[in-house]
């Protein structure tokens, strides 16, 4: 389990493999692997990845077709950066919310308002992940704990403090860039419970939540 709270920003050093048959990643983690393991979970860019090997700084991951799938993991390049947060510790203060690095689905940047040392991001993204959110909840983007400051029909919206900005890929996004979304999975528990007990006709809305006592 992670919390959404981001250890460093890390760069690829490889990607290969054929993405229908899963692939192979490898991140400089730099002094994060003093404290890695093979076997060890890490979310990289919000997805939980598994140590396969370890060679000095550099850690690889494999990369299932699923993972490609219904990740942003699949479009790295080396160079590229990526947020990596290591398992969170039975003994961990929980600073963010629970985040397990199942990602959900992607949303793309549709604007980036920048406000003195602080930044408003709105995001595309589909019915369904949206339906999975609430205002004031949390979110996981790309990793990154963040609390949902507004939803549209087809978007939703993060206010950006100063320290987020500048110790994640964040700091360097721009208009377009697609990013890995997890839902807060309370919100997702209560969704599906409902969805169960509702009449199949009925469809969940953020007005019928309210209307429920959500």
């Amino acid at each position: 389990m992670f919390t959404g709270l981001i250890e460093a920003v890390c760069k690829v050093r490889s990607i290969s493999g054929s993405s229908g048959l899963g692939r192979t990643l490898t991140i400089d983690l730099g002094n994060l692997t003093d404290s890695c393991r093979i076997g060890d979970s890490i979310a990289v860019n919000g997805a939980c990845l598994t140590v396969a090997r370890l060679d000095g700084r550099l850690a690889t991951f494999d990369l299932s077709a699923e993972t490609l799938d219904v990740s942003t993991l699949g479009t790295l390049r080396p160079q590229s950066e990526v947020n990596v947060e290591l398992a969170m510790q039975a003994t961990g203060r929980f600073g963010g919310h629970i985040v397990l690095g199942h990602v959900d689905g992607t949303a793309t940047i549709r604007a980036l308002k920048n406000l003195d040392r602080f930044a408003d991001i709105e995001f595309a993204a589909d019915a369904d992940l949206l339906s999975q959110m609430v205002v004031k909840g949390s979110v996981a983007v790309d990793g990154i704990s963040l609390t949902v400051a507004g939803i549209s029909q087809d978007s939703f919206g993060v206010a950006v403090i100063p320290q987020t900005l500048s110790k994640t890929t964040l700091g360097q996004a721009k208009v377009g860039d697609r990013v890995n979304i997890e839902t807060d999975l309370l919100v997702k528990t209560i969704k599906k419970h409902l969805d169960n007990v509702l009449p199949q006709e009925e469809k969940l809305t953020l007005e019928r939540l309210r209307q429920l006592g959500f």
